[in-house]
């Protein structure tokens, strides 16, 4: 596949879309941004935007005549779908299923889109958990991700748009704030700058796979133009860190002790999530370039800086 020229990126406005659309604007031609809101508008300053829902009719015209549309665009979290399973599903899996037809109808040549490799192999049975793993997720969230997986195949099948999935893991860094419950780096690093105790369920041993935001839109960059057979990638940082490992960095980071405040464990937390990603290394020549220490330090950074009106854009 060519350099793409056209590229449309679906949910734009959160964490993750703010960071790529600011790392594609200077690389492709066109760059159309569509999301329900811009958390940060001022970060987008400048670029093609259009507001709307993902079931929305006006994403065709988004979409339409795109080399590559990414795929972001989510109403909810491990943590929040299984509350509502039924409108998870309206929402993620069906709305998913329009934009796949807007996109025959565009003439899309390629979809990538973002599934969760830390919720879709479920409870793994191999740690580093390779892609061929068996998918069992334990969660409505992980089940939709799988089912959008498994539509993008049909979709490939039966009208010819190429498409390339990213199972990452735990994504991290600036422009995450704890509002929406992304994660458990924003909702520390918020606590201990407003020095609140930080929040755990359970006993703080649950183990995930932490990857930087700068190295989740180096590896979309190298999946929109990849060539080969393979079309699932894991993208994660390649190494397990507890909560509690987490809570003693940002403990270091801040200089100054935490308070933990601990609650009962969440029936959606599988024990332990760590990705292998040498797969992506061998095809994309991808492998993340900040360890977990400094990206904690980025983000640490960025977010005394937004909490100061100060935040760089």
């Amino acid at each position: 596949m060519a350099k793409p020229e056209r590229v449309a990126v679906i949910g734009a406005g959160g964490f993750l879309g703010t960071n790529l659309a600011r790392f594609l604007a200077s690389k492709v031609g066109e760059l159309r941004c569509y999301g329900r809101r811009r958390s940060f508008p001022e970060a987008l300053h400048g670029l093609s935007w259009v507001t709307g829902e993902l079931a929305d009719a006006r994403i065709a015209e988004t979409v339409a005549g795109c080399d590559v549309v990414i795929h972001l665009a989510s109403t909810s979290t491990p943590a929040t779908a299984d509350r509502d399973i039924v409108a998870d599903a309206e929402a993620n899996v069906m709305g998913s299923l329009r934009l796949m037809e807007h996109c025959v109808a565009g003439g899309v040549g390629r979809v990538v889109f973002l599934s969760s490799g830390g919720t879709i192999y479920g409870i793994p049975t191999v740690i580093p958990t390779p892609e061929n793993a068996p998918t069992d997720p334990i969660t409505a969230y992980g089940v939709a991700k799988l089912a959008i997986e498994k539509y993008l195949e049909i979709f490939r099948r039966r009208h010819g748009v190429d498409y390339r999935i990213l199972r990452v893991a735990n994504v991290y860094g600036p422009y995450q704030t704890a509002e929406k419950g992304q994660g458990v780096v924003a909702a520390f690093l918020t606590r201990a700058l407003a020095d609140e105790p930080l929040e755990i369920w359970g006993d703080g041993q649950v183990v995930r796979d932490y990857v930087f935001v700068a190295d989740v839109a180096e590896a979309i960059w190298a999946t929109m133009h990849h060539k080969s057979l393979s079309r699932v990638f894991n993208i994660g940082g390649g190494a397990g860190a507890s909560v509690l490992q987490i809570a003693a960095a940002i403990e270091e980071l801040v200089g100054h002790p935490l308070q933990r405040r601990f609650h009962p464990a969440r029936l959606v937390d599988v024990p332990v999530s760590v990705l292998d990603h040498s797969l992506t290394t061998n095809e994309l020549g991808w492998m993340p370039a900040v360890d977990l220490e400094q990206g904690l330090a980025q983000t640490l950074e960025w977010m005394r800086q937004f909490r100061s009106g100060q935040a760089a854009c």
